[in-house]
């Protein structure tokens, strides 16, 4: 079965069918390419058609091309991938340009066929750039739907005319929200925007019902006509300056020059509205070629969009074990985390029981949940039904028989060992013996924890990051007692709600706390040793981090930090290597500034809790260094010092998975997202150089930048992470 199919209907219009066989959604490959193409020669060529619509026969319409497109025109011009990639997108150019032109004359624009498009849901990527080159769009008014063009947030941009036509179509202002951060909407907004035509609730008959009555003037595109000037002005009229000084500003203020897709999607805006309609599309394909070609894009297309996609699917979810879907769910403490929790969990359709203390607790947890869909309510985002729908479905008590029903149980109290023990053996006294429990510890052993049950083959680790509901990551902690079950059910819990799952063997701070901490305290450190805050914060966001360390600390809590360090040394002893961090995190809490919550930390905040600069005490304290600075060091000391975190955390096991250290790092702290991870980051620096690197940072800076052993073996011999430790390899 093809890809596209055609059928002509009796009013001579022809139908084109986007239906790709035994996928849940629509994807573009060459194939289906060349396929289009011959339908396209057809409807042109036919006398007997008067026009076509491109519909799908999915609920959605298209979620995006094949990226394995990108990897097989590289290879197709052997020693030149660039070439073949180039020549590839010129080819797609020239399809999407037939439909655009639809057979009318080259000189008088007359003579073509009109060809709409018809969306009956979501619209992603190439999914919107064939539509943007037929003559009309029909959205069916289907509020679930997403339209866009998201490509920049995979590290790529729009390269099938995408770019081009939404400039010239919206303005570089109007385009700038869905080509520079990726937005997508919903159709009522869509149109509103200017992205589709019509929104319809029988928006195939609209669309034939166009096509009979359409003129040669209503599907000429505007920049096919004579006089056209770009809306908003070109970029050196004096209006269209000013707009593109602002663009250009915005995506470095927000990017910081960190992300190659960015700068070269500018660079194929400006230069393409300069020129020609054709020639601008020539420019968009040099442009996305050089971008493919950055490993900074491929890595980021491995990692947030293959390898996160397929941690979603369930990649590393037990085979043997079946459906394990959570229908009750008991959260243990109504915290900010426990009440996260519960509200993700009603979301996604599972009964909650949210249990504290003492009653007032528990529903001062559920008021939680209220208020955020209230505010969902007032944004437009949900229904007053869908609503009272999720509340119904949380039950606030502080009684635990009320947990009888549950078949998983997450504990989310105070982080204390006692604390945890003692409510899991009193809960494993009234919930089913087969009942999951999982523990939303950050720091603490699960194999440790585990003591407290009976049942420790059903103990896992199932740890959030803070705000839940708007942090995607989930790390699923495995103890040296847990079974196949209670990972497979942690693993569709998390696939229930909506986030991206992670799974590693347990030992301290885990993965994300094992490889975010020494970036907090390499921040810390760089302080005492004279080195500006103002640098260090730099550095940190000119690699792309969304927080330097030092703000994240006071995000975090040096309070928390305090505690962590204690704790630390505590279990380590005399092997514990950070006295020069306790310095400054303990002399901090001494004077009270224990960070945002407090309105006062390393930064200054005014009353609303904006930061207003550092505080001159730390200047006091230790006093800025004469010696010269070279910033590239600060900066590979923030990403060394992860990265090798990383690196021993596959060497020991603790990552099983070398996709879950990379996607990990990205979404669970904000890991330079445009390397791919810490991983794919040594990969693109490549490994020779990434073990030369350690030894001057080790010699200088101290032994916690040693080199790993496995990174010392790739790099002897120039071998990558990827090469050896991918699923396909």
């Amino acid at each position: 079965m093809a890809d596209f199919s055609i059928k002509i209907d009796p009013d001579q219009i022809a139908t084109i069918t986007w239906d790709c066989p035994q996928k849940p959604f629509n994807i573009l490959n060459f194939e289906a390419i060349n396929l289009l193409d011959s339908l396209i020669d057809k409807i042109i060529g036919d006398e007997n058609i008067i026009g076509a619509v491109i519909t799908s026969a999915k609920p959605d319409f298209a979620a995006g091309m094949d990226l394995k497109v990108l990897a097989d025109l590289k290879n197709l011009n052997g020693d030149n991938p660039a070439q073949g990639l180039f020549d590839g997108f010129m080819q797609m150019h020239s399809i999407m340009r037939k439909i655009e032109r639809a057979g009318m004359d080259p000189k008088t624009n007359k003579g073509g066929k009109p060809i709409v498009t018809v969306l009956p849901g979501t619209a992603l990527g190439i999914g919107l750039e064939i539509p943007l080159c037929t003559h009309r769009i029909f959205a069916a008014n289907n509020k679930k739907a997403k339209i866009g063009l998201p490509e920049i947030k995979v590290g790529i941009f729009p390269g099938a005319g995408g770019t081009t036509r939404l400039v010239r179509k919206l303005g570089i202002f109007g385009a700038s929200q869905f080509l520079l951060e990726g937005k997508t909407v919903d159709p009522i907004k869509a149109k509103s925007s200017g992205l589709i035509d019509e929104v319809s609730d029988n928006p195939m008959a609209d669309a034939k019902a166009w096509i009979l009555v359409a003129r040669d003037v209503d599907i000429v595109k505007p920049w096919d006509q004579k006089g056209y000037k770009l809306p908003g002005g070109a970029p050196y009229s004096p209006s269209g300056f000013m707009t593109f000084v602002g663009a250009s500003a915005m995506v470095n203020g927000k990017t910081m020059g960190a992300y190659p897709a960015a700068k070269a999607m500018m660079s194929a805006i400006y230069e393409g509205s300069l020129v020609p309609f054709d020639t601008a599309l020539r420019i968009e394909a040099r442009w996305f070629t050089n971008i493919v070609m950055n490993p900074s894009s491929s890595a980021m297309i491995r990692s947030l969009f293959i390898s996160k996609g397929a941690l979603e699917k369930g990649a590393v979810r037990p085979k043997e074990v079946p459906d394990q879907r959570v229908k009750t769910v008991g959260i243990l403490g109504a915290g900010m985390m426990g009440a996260g929790i519960a509200l993700v969990a009603a979301q996604a359709g599972i009964n909650v029981i949210l249990v504290d203390r003492d009653q007032t607790a528990a529903d001062k947890g559920k008021s939680y949940s209220e208020k955020y869909l209230t505010d969902g309510i007032n944004r437009g985002k949900i229904s007053d039904k869908i609503k009272e729908e999720t509340l119904t479905r949380i039950l606030a008590t502080n009684d635990y028989t009320n947990l009888s029903e549950a078949d998983l149980v997450i504990e989310a109290v105070f982080e204390d060992a006692k604390v945890k023990s003692d409510v899991t053996k009193a809960v494993i006294e009234v919930i089913p013996k087969d009942c999951i429990f999982a523990s939303n510890t950050s720091t603490l052993p699960i194999s440790e924890l585990a003591n407290a049950s009976k049942y420790p083959e059903n103990y896992i680790g199932i740890h959030f990051f803070s705000p839940v509901e708007k942090m995607l990551l989930v790390e699923i902690i495995k103890g040296k007692k847990t079974e196949a079950r209670a990972v497979a059910k942690a693993l569709d819990f998390v696939r229930q709600i909506k986030k991206t799952p992670i799974v590693v063997n347990d030992a301290r701070f885990f993965y994300a706390n094992r490889c975010i901490i020494p970036y907090l305290n390499e921040g810390l450190r760089m302080i005492t040793e004279g080195i500006p805050p103002s640098i260090i914060e730099s550095a940190a966001k000119q690699l792309g981090f969304p927080l330097g360390p030092i703000q994240l600390v006071d995000e975090t809590s040096i309070e928390l930090g305090a505690k962590i360090a204690r704790a630390t040394k505590a279990a380590m002893g005399a092997s514990y290597p950070n006295e020069q961090i306790d310095e400054i995190l303990f002399w901090m809490e001494s004077k009270g500034r224990l960070g945002r919550k407090a309105g006062e930390g390393f930064y200054n905040y005014n009353e609303k809790g904006k930061r207003e600069g550092f505080w001159n005490g730390l200047e006091k304290k230790f006093p800025l260094s004469t010696k010269k600075i070279a910033f590239i060091d600060v900066q590979h000391r923030l990403m060394f010092i992860q990265a090798l975190e990383a690196v021993r955390a596959l060497e020991e096991g603790v990552l099983m998975d070398i996709r879950e250290g990379d996607v990990g790092a990205i979404l669970g702290w904000g890991f330079a997202p445009w390397s791919g991870g810490p991983l794919s980051w040594l990969d693109i620096l490549g490994t020779p150089y990434a073990t030369e690197r350690c030894k001057v940072l080790c010699e200088t800076y101290g032994p916690r930048f040693k080199c790993p052993p496995i990174l010392a073996e790739l790099g002897k011999n120039n071998e990558a992470f990827y090469d050896r430790f991918s699923p396909e390899s």
